[in-house]
């Protein structure tokens, strides 16, 4: 298990992978996995401050394209979620987003329940392009705010 784990940590070591690291770790905190980017973005960018809009947008992307995957899961989860469609926190829920529309997907950022909004937009079968383009706003300006707040508190 140690030699693993040492294995994993080496590959995913930010100095020597970069930005590719910050593309992996930010696609896959998009699914609905629980893993957090913004410290593998502060690692970077406090490695080597020129990088900052480099690794905004590649954690940009790679977020939003793993927004994209749980919005595709979403779509094709239909009959696992239809067992719990009467209940009152699921009506409600898809009352708002239904109201919303891709709009809620600018949530998509938040801890907890943005990850699984992206999968009940797709279940929804809201637009796709434009879910994924109010991802990736939402995404970004997490992104630019956390590690902008976090060089500003723990920056060299």
């Amino acid at each position: 298990m140690e030699l693993w784990l040492e294995h994993l940590l080496t590959l995913l070591a930010l100095p020597k992978f970069g930005l590719s690291t910050v593309f992996v770790v930010s696609f896959i905190s998009a699914t609905l996995l629980p893993l957090g980017s913004e410290p593998a973005v502060f690692g970077l960018v406090e490695l080597n401050p020129s990088l900052f809009w480099p690794a905004i947008a590649v954690a940009t992307a790679g977020n939003t394209l793993g927004g994209a995957v749980s919005w595709w899961m979403g779509l094709a989860s239909h009959k696992v979620i239809e067992r719990h469609q009467h209940s009152k926190h699921h009506l409600r829920a898809l009352e708002w987003l239904e109201r919303l529309g891709p709009k809620a997907c600018l949530l998509a950022w938040l801890p907890l329940v943005g990850d699984p909004l992206c999968a009940v937009a797709g279940w929804l079968k809201l637009p796709f392009w434009p879910c994924l383009l109010y991802m990736a706003i939402g995404k970004c300006a997490r992104y630019v705010l956390m590690t902008a707040a976090l060089l500003g508190v723990f920056g060299s």
